[in-house]
């Protein structure tokens, strides 16, 4: 709980629910534009898998439809953001989020292993799954730094926590200009969020190619994306329209956040090409291997 002697003094004007609730200081209307974005943002990302788990419930074809490394990456880019989420000794509220994130892949992807095994997909192609899963995982898992070691410093500053949509991550707001006022668990959480960036934005390239082989992009959901979409987007949003932190200027703010607007900027402009993508295969016939195709064949 923030006493209201070091609110008024940190963040004079402000609104102390947003101060408490997400430690973030909001100061005018711009300020909390990005506060009610960035939650919009989360939200969108929250519920963007029911509808492709609905999807695959109703065609039987997930194992098809989506490809397995587009789920690996995407989990992948998620446990770099749970991994941040405690390297930046995050609010709980983030934390639980980036562990919803979590659990809302393993799901997907154990809604792929049910269908791939339902359907008879076997040799190199489900060795080759597992292999892939075990990889990232355990890369996701090796960036982990453990209290203790070298990369974890216990006496660094605590961040300054913005609410940054699906990308959690941030540092303490230091001047990006002056790159050695960083700490090394603040180099180590910017590193981090680049390479979560990077997974996100690499995930959806070999969704693209399968649904470029397929012809066809029955089996995947158009909602997952466009609610993917509608989240990247507010989540931009949110980051361009805050307020720099005092001392802090322009341009040293948006490299501050440079990473994540990456992520988030360059996966919209691949899920458009995903959406476009919906609309040239949307008349398309069924795939040779769909359910509708084996019932008649067999």
């Amino acid at each position: 709980m923030i006493v209201d002697g070091n609110f008024s003094s940190i963040c004079p004007n402000g609104s102390k629910w947003v101060w408490e609730g997400l430690r973030e200081c909001a100061q005018d209307s711009r300020d909390m534009a990005s506060v009610f974005l960035g939650l919009f943002s989360i939200l969108c990302f929250m519920v963007s898998s029911i509808p492709q788990y609905y999807s695959s419930c109703r065609t039987g074809n997930m194992d098809s439809a989506l490809s397995i490394w587009f789920l690996l990456l995407w989990l992948g880019g998620d446990s770099c953001n749970l991994v941040g989420s405690f390297l930046a000794d995050q609010l709980p509220l983030q934390t639980y989020t980036a562990v919803y994130y979590v659990i809302a892949d393993l799901l997907m992807l154990a809604l792929y292993f049910y269908y791939l095994t339902r359907n008879r997909v076997y040799g190199s192609r489900r060795v080759l799954n597992v292999v892939g899963l075990a990889c990232v995982l355990g890369l996701s898992g090796a960036l982990a730094p453990l209290p203790g070691s070298g990369l974890w410093r216990e006496d660094a500053p605590e961040p300054s926590s913005g609410f940054k949509g699906r990308a959690l991550l941030s540092d303490s707001g230091v001047d990006a200009s002056n790159i050695q006022s960083f700490t090394t668990k603040e180099i180590i959480g910017f590193s981090i969020g680049s390479v979560s960036s990077l997974l996100y934005l690499c995930s959806r390239l070999p969704q693209m190619y399968t649904n470029y082989t397929r012809k066809s992009t029955e089996g995947v959901s158009y909602f997952l994306f466009a609610l993917v979409i509608l989240g990247n987007t507010t989540y931009g949003l949110s980051v361009l329209l805050k307020n720099p932190e005092r001392g802090q200027g322009e341009g040293s703010y948006v490299i501050h956040h440079l990473p994540w607007l990456i992520g988030s900027l360059g996966t919209l402009t691949l899920d458009v090409i995903i959406s476009l993508q919906f609309l040239v295969y949307r008349k398309a016939p069924p795939a040779p291997d769909s359910d509708e195709t084996r019932a008649l064949l067999g």
